[in-house]
């Protein structure tokens, strides 16, 4: 029982840093001027966190398309974070 409800901690912390961690990404196009050059800044430290966050091939593909997201111009606006938790406790097969 102890074991599911660490589980459920796990899954609520990474919803909550999830959101929090998009929340950044779309932060840098509040500030005029700020956004390419945040942009540049941001999307491989949020490649690595995302890597980190979902082991194995779900982090690895996951940390690159949000590294993606993050470097295009126009795309912050996708939750990489959210939706990865998302798939990762919804539709991913286990």
């Amino acid at each position: 029982m102890q074991d599911l409800e660490v589980a459920e901690d796990n899954r609520m912390s990474k919803l909550i840093i999830g959101l929090i961690l998009d929340a950044v990404g779309m932060l840098t196009y509040s500030v005029f001027g700020l956004g390419e050059l945040g942009d540049v800044i941001w999307a491989p430290i949020a490649g690595i966190i995302m890597t980190r966050m979902y082991r194995g091939r779900v982090g690895k593909v996951a940390g690159f398309l949000t590294f993606l997201e993050e470097i295009l111009p126009f795309t912050d606006v996708i939750p990489s974070f959210t939706l990865t938790w998302i798939y990762t406790y919804f539709f991913q097969r286990k």
